[in-house]
């Protein structure tokens, strides 16, 4: 079970959004790249990007910090980033910039073709943001509430062969509510791609019901608020997820 710490980006800071709303922002850290490393430092094996302006602006507005974090891991860890990646000229431009996956969400949604020129093109390194709220699919940075099911929808994506999906519970994300595990439980039975939780991580109870999910297909979860706020030790949740799958 892998712990990933989210490092959301907005005009150069780590920063965490309550629900999505730019406006209920609270800033962590003026340093991304120092952020990363810390986070490395904690134990973590992947890193979480979210480009924040991009996902409104629809293009990549933080690649400075982007590119610090990068420096700072090197080739540590991987990285995956989401946020505004709209066409395959960004995608190998983050790629060649030392991204090991990028995140596709609202452009999975609103144009499936490009999804699958971008798995075509660039096979294993694509990952697809499912964000939801009760059961239906969100996009443009949560705004809109489609009509799609979740499910429906990665059993598509899977069919073209992105690496895994990362499933948001919108009405729990920056909460500190807990993961809606009910929810990311049957997404994971219903692909048999690996599902990266997101959405509500709060404390050890949410690592046990994860670990246990684990045999069901969820991979990870993203850990935001929780790790740096304190109410979860990164360090330690990793170390016990560890010792919990083996």
């Amino acid at each position: 079970m892998l712990l990933i710490p989210a490092i959301d980006l907005k005009q150069g800071h780590c920063v965490r959004l309550e629900q999505g709303d730019m406006d209920k922002v609270t800033t962590f850290s003026e340093d991304p790249g120092a952020m990363a490393k810390h986070w490395v430092e904690q134990g973590a094996r992947r890193l979480h990007l979210v480009d924040l302006d991009g996902a409104f602006a629809g293009k990549p507005k933080n690649e400075s910090a982007i590119k610090s974090i990068l420096k700072a891991v090197g080739d540590d860890i991987p990285v995956q980033l989401g946020g505004g990646i709209r066409d395959l000229e960004t995608i190998e431009r983050l790629l060649d910039d030392g991204l090991s996956y990028v995140i596709i969400g609202t452009a999975a949604v609103k144009n499936p073709g490009f999804l699958q020129d971008a798995c075509v093109a660039f096979p294993g390194h694509i990952i697809v943001g499912l964000d939801a709220k009760e059961g239906k699919v969100a996009t443009d940075g949560w705004s809109k509430l489609t009509g799609h099911e979740v499910a429906d929808l990665a059993k598509k994506y899977e069919d073209y062969g992105v690496e895994a999906i990362i499933y948001t519970d919108i009405g729990r994300d920056g909460m500190l509510q807990g993961i809606n595990m009910d929810a990311t439980v049957k997404l994971a039975q219903a692909v048999n791609i690996p599902i990266i939780a997101s959405g509500g991580l709060t404390n050890m109870n949410d690592i046990d019901a994860l670990c246990a999910a684990e045999p069901e297909g969820v991979m990870g979860v993203i850990a935001g608020r929780a790790i740096y706020t304190g109410s979860l030790d990164l360090a330690k949740a990793q170390k016990y997820a560890d010792e919990k799958s083996n």
